[in-house]
């Protein structure tokens, strides 16, 4: 498995704490930066880490901004990409379940650091259910 990380200078910290956490679990990381806590804007470092996800050179993507709001906003812009917010590991879980999201997108500001761990897990542990879910999933449009 291959995971994208993307992070703004608000999501730096918690992007290398994750980063940690995949590497320990043999996952494969590809950082897309940002590499300090200086400012720098979301859509550059998420972008590009949905563009992996997109065009398939990885598996999943995870970003982190100071919400999570504008990583979930960049990361949807790009075709095939399904981004989820998760605050918990149950939000997390359920966008994989029922969801096929393949965005994990985590609010640094909001997260304790010792909650980032259980809601990676919950969301890399998770398959999506298909069934009625994927009938669903389908009714979303690729419009970009």
């Amino acid at each position: 498995m291959k995971i994208a990380l993307g992070a703004d200078h608000r999501g730096y910290r918690a992007k290398e704490f994750v980063k940690e956490l995949l590497t320990k679990r043999g996952i494969e990381v590809v950082d897309f930066g940002t590499d300090s806590k200086e400012s720098c804007d979301y859509p550059d470092h998420g972008g590009a880490a949905a563009e992996a996800v997109s065009n398939g050179s990885v598996n999943f993507a995870i970003n982190i901004c100071g919400s999570g709001n504008g990583m979930c906003i960049v990361s949807n812009k790009y075709r095939g990409v399904r981004a989820g917010l998760a605050m918990n590991p149950g939000m997390a879980e359920m966008t994989r379940r029922h969801n096929n999201a393949n965005v994990l997108c985590i609010s640094a500001d909001q997260t304790p650091q010792d909650e980032i761990e259980p809601i990676v897990n919950a969301f890399l542990d998770a398959d999506f259910d298909g069934g009625r879910h994927e009938r669903r999933v389908n009714k979303i449009p690729e419009t970009c």
